[in-house]
């Protein structure tokens, strides 16, 4: 049975330092020179599209580019990116950008498009975008300086767009549907949706703040009245054993579809809004509820610093070995509900992960190894990381904002904004820019590191909705009609049992200044597996420890007290491992709490022996013009030769194609391959004797491109290429292999530019690191834009191809479900499956000739463009997540 480990201990440790006003004003005009960064490049190169393509430098007009499946149910061209981030335009204090904003989405944007949209995201970041770009302008109105033309134009807009939603909610449960037609809404042919049966839980309770806003800014009741409706179906819903929620739910029959539960994806924001509706709207019915549901989340979800879904009916069973990364809101939430121990637990586990990967993957499993290797940018963490800094002080999440911003720039930024991480382990980059990013990710940030004088109002007067919108407080006393009251029956009345009233002050709950820095070092030591050891001596009369990891096993119940009895506990996981975790203060003494720390330092080193077999992926960037490391391609490793994961450099050089392609015998263009990465065709033969044959002809290096066509590492599970069963201690060159789809990508570019040189890594490498310095077309500078050579970038990203969304990276993280480490090279890759087998996404053009690969420059210089068109996201293992969120 394999063993996750997770080690809680206690440790004292002192106190971070302030950082100083001088270091936090760079840090906030840093924030404010990226935000420029992306916006203008929005406008320069997307407006008036929904989002900007921020690789190729263009916009995504929704029906222009190939679908994403239900990612482009967020888009309805009505130029999305720019009606989320109005607000943030003023927050900071870019007033004349605001109102010129406000001027185009009033000229420009229209709400009656043909077109089937999500109604989740329509509410969260069009309707929430244009009430939030409402309060700004009222705001800077009453300010006497700006926006003195304003007459509620963008509330007409939002009041307009709300009741084009309002059809969806059309249905016996009051719960609405997941999709609605902006112009024709929804059970009608030409409307194209009204057809669908369920819809995920975060999806009907995440709308309470806008409609319940608009209602109070129109007085027209009917958009909270149907809000209140749909959560109090929610309400009656919930498994009354556990208290808990689904994920999806059946909108007509009120059935749980899918019965795990979490506070990630697909749940989310329900309850997010439970809080923040009793914050803002003031019926304590909202915090009742949240309060039931927080009890049996810290009952049966959260297991410090872990928050793991449950089934519903049976909370005690595990329904996931893994956690997704929009769960990174909750201890945010946790802060504004007062609850500052657990948030700071699970925020450090999440800053650990970041830390480990530059960006919180997607999902990541409970021993911290990357489940799905994607990161769009999202804000999640900065959020969280804002609210903690709020309510404590503590100069640590200063340096975690620091952190966030030094990746992003380091990692993300590219010539026409920001783009989202296609890979977190190697870097590799999506040609996406979410119009969150711009929403949410700088507002927090700004805050973050902002001092009172640098805001132009108080943000204690406003509430922030799930995608970072501004609303007033003042709406609690807005007059309503009594149609949206309360629909409170009587069973259900106040027991005051459920309140929590007050937040408790930090200073009388941790008098220990040290206190979080006392949570946060043992998780801190549980994810990057350096386990502190205790001190070496032991009390008189006692031997050795009473458990030995090699000894352990899970089903022993001696086995299972002397655990209990070490303060260690066992979590059962879904896949049959558990997942130990030891709370140091739980022991019977501290010799037993030491015990248990030995214990745990072997289960580690145990753990590691039994993965040593089990490689990273590596990582192949393309370094020369056009690219200059833009491109990269995720690789897989060989068990053999130059182990790239202990190269403080990697390995660089040019390229060129070995003759005979296949390296199965000596190779006859060594004057070619000398000093140069050889490019060879899977098959025929042995990976360890393709290898022996480039390294005799002088290579530095080479590449196996598989010869399945169109196998890609999207769909495909990590290749790990074995030798031959003798020694492979002569191999002491790097073997990189890649799949059909990647290697079609390094042909190309062969064939159209001559000269292409990579650089062979265990993970991608920022640009200053490989030019050292040396000035280049954008060159991606920390803190700065350089506008200048935009253009002249934009056109030559144009022709690179732009990595897509994988599909498979279960197994590729997790060795023990599907990795492949193939010595004889004749088999495949598709043959070796994931645990969790994606959809068969469409397959990609092939351009090129397998038999006979060029090294001269084609003649028709669109072969690279034509590749990128044809290099777009396969969603299919990855959809399910974003059918939750959507």
């Amino acid at each position: 049975m394999a063993v996750g480990l997770l080690l809680l201990l206690t440790a004292l440790c002192g106190l971070g330092q302030a950082m100083t006003p001088e270091e936090k004003q760079r840090l906030r005009n840093q924030v404010v020179e990226m935000f420029d960064h992306a916006y203008q490049n929005y406008m320069d190169h997307a407006y008036p599209a929904d989002e900007l393509m921020p690789l190729t430098c263009r916009g995504r007009v929704r029906g222009r580019e190939p679908s994403r499946g239900d990612v482009d149910d967020a888009l309805g061209k009505f130029s999305l990116t720019l009606i989320d981030t109005l607000d943030t335009l003023v927050l900071l204090n870019k007033t004349t950008e605001f109102e010129a904003a406000v001027r185009r989405v009033l000229s420009d944007v229209r709400l009656d498009n043909d077109i089937v949209v999500s109604v989740f995201e329509t509410n969260i970041r069009v309707l929430g975008g244009l009430l939030g770009g409402h309060s700004m302008a009222v705001m800077l109105k009453e300010g006497g300086q700006h926006m003195q033309w304003y007459q509620d134009e963008l509330l007409h807009m939002a009041k307009d767009l709300g009741l084009r939603l309002l059809p969806a909610f059309n249905t016996s449960s009051g719960l609405p549907y997941p999709r609605v037609n902006l112009r024709h809404g929804v059970r009608g042919p030409e409307t194209r949706t009204g057809t669908e049966t369920d819809t995920c839980t975060a999806c009907a309770g995440t709308i309470i703040l806008e409609f319940a806003a608009l209602s109070r800014f129109t007085g027209d009741s009917i958009f909270e009245t149907h809000a209140r409706r749909a959560m109090d179906f929610l309400w009656e819903k919930r498994q009354r054993n556990s208290n808990l929620v689904g994920t999806t739910i059946n909108i007509h029959s009120g059935e749980w579809v899918r019965r795990d539960s979490g506070v990630g994806a697909g749940i989310d924001s329900y309850y997010e809004y439970l809080l923040k509706a009793y914050v803002l709207l003031g019926d304590d019915l909202f915090l009742q509820r949240f309060n039931i549901h927080y009890a049996s989340i810290m009952k049966y979800i959260s297991q410090p610093p872990l928050l793991l879904d449950v089934h519903i009916h049976k909370p005690l069973l595990p329904a996931r070995t893994w956690m997704d990364s929009l769960l990174a809101f909750f201890p945010g939430l946790q802060v504004l509900k007062g609850d500052i121990r657990p948030a700071i637990e699970t925020h450090e586990m999440l800053y650990q992960v970041t830390k480990k990967h530059n960006f919180l993957p997607e999902a990541f499993t409970t021993d911290f190894r990357v489940h799905w290797a994607q990161h769009p940018l999202r804000p999640e963490f900065a959020e969280s990381t804002y609210f903690l800094f709020k309510a404590t002080g503590d100069p640590y999440y200063l340096e975690a904002g620091r952190t966030i911003l030094d990746n992003l720039n380091r990692f993300a930024r590219v010539p026409c904004g920001f783009a989202a991480m296609k890979d977190v382990r190697t870097g590799s980059h999506e040609d996406r820019m979410d119009s969150f990013f711009l929403a949410e990710m700088f507002k927090y940030l700004f805050l973050l590191f902002a001092e009172p004088q640098d805001l132009p109002f108080d943000v204690e007067d406003y509430i922030f909705t799930t995608e970072a919108h501004l609303l007033p407080l003042s709406l609690s006393t807005a007059p309503l009609s009594s149609a949206a009251a309360s629909n409170r029956t009587s069973e259900e009345e106040l027991d005051d049992s459920n309140f929590d009233w007050t937040c408790p002050n930090t200073r009388l709950l941790f008098p220990d200044p040290a206190f979080p820095r006392n949570l946060r070092e043992p998780i801190r030591s549980a994810i990057d597996k350096s386990c502190p050891r205790p001190a070496p001596h032991r009390e008189p009369g006692m031997g050795r420890p009473p458990l030995r990891a090699q000894d352990f096993m899970a089903n022993n119940p001696e086995h299972l007290e002397l655990l209990r009895r070490m303060g260690v506990s066992l979590i059962h996981l879904k896949d049959g491992r558990v997942q130990l975790v030891q709370h140091a203060s739980q022991a019977v003494s501290s010799v037993a709490a030491e015990d248990g720390v030995r214990f745990m330092q072997e289960m580690m080193e145990l753990s590691s022996q039994q993965q040593k077999e089990q490689l990273p992926p590596r990582a192949i960037q393309i370094i020369s013009h056009p690219f200059f490391g833009r491109v990269v391609l995720t690789a897989g490793p060989a068990q053999f030769g130059t182990d790239l994961s202990k190269s403080a450099t990697g390995v660089r050089g040019f390229i060129t194609v070995a003759e005979p392609y296949s390296g199965c015998s000596d190779i006859t263009n060594a004057e070619y391959v000398q000093g140069h990465i050889a490019l060879l065709q899977r098959g025929q033969c042995m990976f360890a004797e393709k290898a022996r044959h480039i390294q005799k002809a002088g290579a530095i290096g080479g590449i196996v491109i598989d010869d399945n066509e169109g196998s890609s590492s999207d769909t495909a599970p990590l290749f790990q290429m074995a030798g031959d069963g003798r020694s492979t201690d002569d191999i002491t060159m790097p073997l990189l292999f890649l799949f059909h789809k990647e290697g079609n990508i390094l042909l190309e570019a062969l064939k159209e530019y001559r000269q292409v040189e990579v650089l062979l890594s265990d993970k991608a490498r920022d640009r200053d690191a490989i030019f050292k310095g040396k000035p280049l077309p954008g060159s991606l500078m920390e803190g700065s834009a350089d506008v200048k050579d935009t253009e002249e970038d934009c056109q030559s990203e144009a022709t690179s191809p732009a990595p897509s969304e994988p599909a498979g990276e279960t197994s590729s993280a997790e060795p023990e479900e599907g990795s492949s480490a193939q010595a004889e090279d004749s088999r495949p890759a598709e043959e070796t499956s994931p645990a969790d087998p994606p959809a068969d996404p469409a397959q990609p053009k092939d351009h090129r000739d397998s038999n006979a690969p060029e090294s001269g420059r084609d003649s028709s210089s669109q072969s690279v463009d034509e590749l990128l068109a044809d290099w777009q996201e396969d969603l299919e293992a990855f959809k399910q997540m974003e059918k939750d969120e959507l």
